[in-house]
């Protein structure tokens, strides 16, 4: 057993490291997704615990997400890094108040914007594979 997980272990460093940017920021946002629907099962089964551990996970993401947003980028990123500090403060009440609405409330702002930021990723690979068969690379 021990083979297997080490060996998943390398797969999983070995994606992360040769991922191109827009797929590590859909790798953050599924794992934050996901951090907040583990940390709603763990509230609505009482264990404060697991929730608090899946909270504060997800609160490391999304200072993550809001340390590496340029603002100045591009127009929308100010109202994005609005939004990343709304859900950090959510997250912290959530998880003073084992809070299972409030990580409802994250949930609904996290998942849209990551299957927008998925769909932005695969239509740039999309496009730069149309580009490399045009020139003759592909």
């Amino acid at each position: 057993m021990q083979g297997y997980a080490a060996a998943r272990n390398r797969y999983l460093k070995d994606a992360v490291t040769t991922a191109t940017p827009g797929a590590l920021l859909v790798m953050l946002y599924d794992r934050l997704a996901l951090d907040l629907e583990r940390a709603e099962l763990a509230i609505g089964a009482g264990d404060r615990a697991e929730a608090s551990a899946q909270l504060l996970h997800a609160q490391q993401i999304v200072a993550e997400l809001t340390s590496t947003l340029d603002v100045e980028a591009w127009d929308g990123a100010p109202r994005l890094m609005a939004l990343y500090v709304y859900v950090s403060g959510l997250l912290i009440e959530a998880n003073i108040g084992q809070d299972a609405e409030k990580v409802g409330e994250c949930r609904r702002i996290v998942e849209p914007l990551r299957d927008t930021w998925r769909q932005v990723a695969q239509g740039a690979v999309a496009a730069a594979a149309d580009h490399l068969a045009m020139t003759g690379v592909a």
